[in-house]
């Protein structure tokens, strides 16, 4: 319960400041804006249970999701523009070691703003994902992509699943 009434306070917190940067900063707007912010923070917290946030993995994420979207890019540009299209698409099934929920979304989401993969199909056991060239490392990128976002959530990747750090 603790960890949903922070939970809770910190949706507050962010969509107040929402709120606030919609409106100006006008005080008046409050009037409305405190029901608001606090509906939504209520439908937040029943929709989206609570997940611990690694500072530290997310700070590590942002210059590895950099790097690959850098890399990506260049790599889909020269595909693109190469006389013989040098392309082999193919849709990957890999086996999720995440926890069900935001975890999972958020690296679905993830892979699909790397240049090169698409995130085609989202289920239970797996995660459909479309690339180019079947004959490339995807997988265990795939693999790189699944441990860095379990950092950010302060998990650990394990044999058989994760853990919390």
């Amino acid at each position: 319960m603790i960890i949903q009434f922070r939970s809770g306070g910190l949706r507050a917190v962010l969509f107040a400041l929402i709120w606030w940067a919609l409106s100006g900063g006008v005080l008046n707007s409050w009037l409305i804006g405190m029901p608001v912010v606090m509906l939504a923070t209520w439908v937040s917290v029943v929709l989206q249970p609570s997940y611990t946030w690694s500072l530290i993995g997310f700070v590590r994420f942002i210059p590895f999701f950099l790097w690959h979207s850098l890399h990506g890019g260049v790599d889909v540009a020269r595909r693109a523009l190469h006389p013989r299209l040098p392309i082999s698409p193919e849709i990957y099934e890999h086996l999720w070691q995440l926890p069900p929920g935001l975890p999972r979304v958020f690296m679905a989401n993830t892979v699909s703003l790397l240049p090169g993969t698409l995130s085609a199909e989202l289920g239970e056991e797996r995660l459909c994902v479309h690339i180019l060239d079947k004959t490339g490392g995807f997988a265990a990128e795939l693999s790189t992509i699944e441990a860095h976002v379990a950092s950010v959530f302060g998990l650990k990747l394990v044999a058989d699943g994760y853990e919390a750090l």
